[in-house]
């Protein structure tokens, strides 16, 4: 079914951060995704599943699927692609199987973890913003949190923010040390 402008291989994530930083690591590996026909798609939303797997996947383009999702919403994933035409979505195993990957809880807490909080400190100061992340820190709200949460709060409090450290935060990481469903999505297109 696929025509002249078809990609190749479709990897759907639930928002613009999780895209960029696909973009950045591949980047960073010497891919470019655009000419080896891969395009990452911004669902907005793992409730949009069922949409875009529907216009990508077997019952629509027939374009190999994968894709990245915040493990708090496997289910709604799950049901979307089954939905979509990819009832193995809903083996023990099959968003895997397919190509689909977990962030244990969304790709913020997943760079935090790889590179730690002195680093994603470290490249908020880079950046210009450790007077935003005291001012966040010392609000009353927040006190009582772990520095990780506090972290977690920062990058997701202002517009655009998450798309930013995510490319960020990519390239501050180690190659060894690429949070496994970055590393997993991208081995698999």
């Amino acid at each position: 079914m696929g025509g002249v402008n078809t990609p190749r291989a479709i990897v759907l994530v639930e928002g613009h951060s999780d895209r960029v930083a696909l973009h950045t690591l591949a980047g960073r590996c010497s891919r470019d995704l655009a000419t080896e026909g891969v395009e990452v798609v911004s669902m907005d939303g793992i409730t949009n599943t069922r949409a875009f797997a529907s216009r990508y996947g077997p019952r629509g383009l027939g374009v190999r699927l994968a894709g990245l999702y915040d493990a708090a919403e496997e289910s709604t994933l799950r049901r979307g692609l089954a939905a979509a035409g990819l009832p193995a979505a809903l083996e023990p195993d099959g968003p895997a199987r397919l190509g689909f990957y977990g962030c244990t809880a969304d790709l913020e807490d997943e760079l935090i973890r790889a590179l730690g909080t002195k680093a994603v400190e470290a490249v908020i100061d880079a950046a210009g913003e450790t007077h935003s992340l005291r001012l966040l820190s010392g609000m009353p709200a927040q006190r009582d949190w772990s520095r990780e949460q506090v972290l977690k709060r920062f990058l997701g409090s202002q517009s655009g923010r998450k798309a930013r450290y995510a490319e960020l935060l990519v390239n501050a990481l180690d190659v060894d040390r690429v949070p496994v469903p970055l590393s997993a999505v991208l081995a698999r297109v």
